[in-house]
């Protein structure tokens, strides 16, 4: 049988593991943990890439003077949809207003709300898509690509009764050239 040159690794006495060897290796340790926290990039300044923008909530339409003559009477917002309709990254509010009214169907208005100048200011109507005045009612709203979409009922000669509009007109409006250009397609219900 033969010996082995090398000494059996119990003998040596740096494998015995000993509270001061412990101890070092800790004390090592915690001042490498120490260093790397001291050496850290310091916070991102001015060369930093801003995030993108949030855009700022929609205009509220409860708080909006509408160009509506209720003579004195409430005014009731009775649709709104929400959308950005010019491009800039921030919403505006498109809202059906009408008059209080006890019975019948008061004409509706259709308005493009955008927020007010100060912070803190109503938000302020800045287009009328349908005037109050062309006696119409407006049963669907809604804003889709930048685009506002509604479906308004009429009446196609006074002599229709107020309960029963007889003209339905699908009707958009895109922002084009700083201006609401309207496009639509009309369909009369047959008395």
């Amino acid at each position: 049988m033969q010996h082995s040159a090398a000494p059996d690794l119990a003998d040596l006495a740096h494998t015995h593991a000993r509270p001061a060897h412990w101890l070092a290796t800790a004390t090592a340790t915690a001042a490498v943990v120490a260093l790397a926290g001291l050496l850290q990039p310091g916070p991102a300044g001015a060369t930093a890439a801003p995030g993108p923008a949030r855009p700022a909530p929609a205009p509220e339409a409860a708080g909006a003077d509408y160009p509506l003559d209720c003579g004195g009477g409430p005014r009731t917002v009775a649709k709104r949809a929400t959308g950005d309709l010019d491009g800039d990254g921030n919403p505006e509010t498109v809202a059906v207003v009408h008059c209080e009214a006890g019975s019948g169907n008061p004409p509706h208005g259709v308005y493009v709300l955008t927020r007010g100048k100060a912070k803190d200011a109503p938000a302020r109507v800045v287009a009328t898509l349908v005037e109050p005045g062309l006696h119409r009612n407006v049963t669907e709203l809604a804003v889709r690509d930048g685009v506002v979409h509604a479906t308004l009922l009429g009446y196609s000669t006074p002599d229709v009764p107020r309960c029963c509009p007889d003209e339905n007109e699908q009707v958009s409006w895109r922002w084009q050239g700083g201006a609401f250009v309207r496009a639509g397609h009309a369909d009369a219900r047959g008395a």
